[in-house]
């Protein structure tokens, strides 16, 4: 009889899980479910024209910030206190690229910095203009567009057109790194080890590479990292070319959940683990990282939660970029991965409203012997 019944309940929530493999977002069966506001994306997820009209609004948004902050840190930045324990976020990262700097690693020309932030905030009304005319002149579904545009509508029902599109998010990546590497090569950036802006040629060597998987805490060749983001780039093209010109097949699309909900899911495991990476690394390494333009290193403390402390006192409520960027980075991290934990049960069709709804039962429930 038991066996019955288990056998019952494994079908039932194998019918539960298939039922919700392939949909949008989740409304567990209510056909009139709205979002509002707060919920982000999830208004305009099953149309592909607003889909990306958010998505240029949202990196219009980024854009603007990156320019106004830049603007906001040159004008409180002070040549007399080293740049680390300004706690500054967005003048390290510039200058780290050897924009700008004198022999003492400070800012000695600002023109390149002003220059940055405008191009920034040019491209930022250039993105919201898109994101207007995408949202008003433009199908709301790319299905009803003309020429190439249609072939980046999209069907969470379809993995193969998902996939596609995740090619083209690989690829863009990969010219990113491309273009730090070859920036590194021919402009130059700051060498913590010379206390000189100077042109790095990657070390492109496979094993070094691997090798690091263990010890990427410890680098300390610009060589190396530059090697490291030329191995990744490559990697990166091929990934994206594969995707686009083929489909999932065998155990990933057996395994895998294709939904608005899921691939959301994956995105913030992604994101939370490259948050958890880069709050340990920025936090112990200086070559990258350099002690002038962040700070010294930080150490590792708890309280509430984890959280990292600096080495050194420079004021009362007062840190370095380095505690800035590493705190940063931990805490958007650990927020990630909640948000991966929900949206992955969600998309498997838990219903996190009946939990409140058992604690609610077991008030009045009694158990008679």
């Amino acid at each position: 009889m038991n066996c019955v019944k288990t056998r019952e309940m494994e079908g039932h929530l194998t019918n539960t899980f298939e039922q919700h493999r392939h949909y949008n977002v989740q409304s567990y069966g209510s056909p009139d479910a709205t979002y509002g506001w707060w919920a982000g994306n999830s208004g305009v997820a099953n149309r592909s024209g607003s889909f990306i009209a958010a998505h240029a609004a949202h990196a219009g948004l980024m854009m603007f910030w990156a320019g106004a902050f830049t603007l906001f840190e040159l004008a409180r930045y002070n040549t007399a206190i080293p740049m680390g324990e300004q706690g500054l976020i967005v003048l390290p990262h510039l200058a780290g690229l050897g924009i700008g700097l004198n022999e003492a690693g400070e800012i000695s020309n600002t023109e390149p910095y002003i220059a940055t932030a405008a191009f920034h905030m040019v491209s930022s009304a250039v993105l919201g203009a898109a994101g207007f005319w995408h949202l008003f002149r433009c199908p709301k579904d790319l299905s009803a567009a003309e020429g190439r545009a249609q072939k980046f509508d999209f069907d969470w029902k379809d993995p193969g057109k998902l996939t596609f599109i995740l090619g083209h998010h690989l690829i863009f990546l990969g010219l990113g790194a491309i273009a730090f590497v070859e920036w590194a090569k021919r402009h130059g950036i700051y060498d913590a080890a010379t206390g000189v802006v100077r042109t790095v040629e990657p070390n492109i060597d496979l094993g070094m590479v691997w090798g690091y998987q263990t010890s990427f805490l410890s680098i300390s060749s610009l060589e190396d990292i530059m090697g490291g983001h030329a191995v990744l780039a490559f990697a990166l093209i091929s990934g994206g070319a594969w995707h686009i010109a083929t489909k999932p097949f065998g155990l990933f699309k057996k395994v895998l959940i294709y939904s608005g909900e899921a691939v959301l899911s994956y995105s913030l495991a992604g994101l939370s683990l490259m948050g958890f990476v880069t709050a340990l690394w920025c936090s112990v390494n200086t070559t990258i990282y350099p002690t002038e333009l962040y700070g010294d290193v930080l150490k590792l403390s708890f309280g509430v939660a984890p959280y990292f402390k600096d080495s050194i006192s420079i004021g009362t409520d007062l840190y370095t970029s380095r505690a800035w960027l590493a705190n940063t980075h931990l805490f958007l991290a650990f927020f990630f991965l909640q948000g991966h934990l929900w949206h992955a049960l969600r998309s498997m069709g838990f219903d996190f409203k009946k939990v409140a709804q058992a604690f609610e039962n077991l008030e009045s429930t009694r158990v008679s012997a």
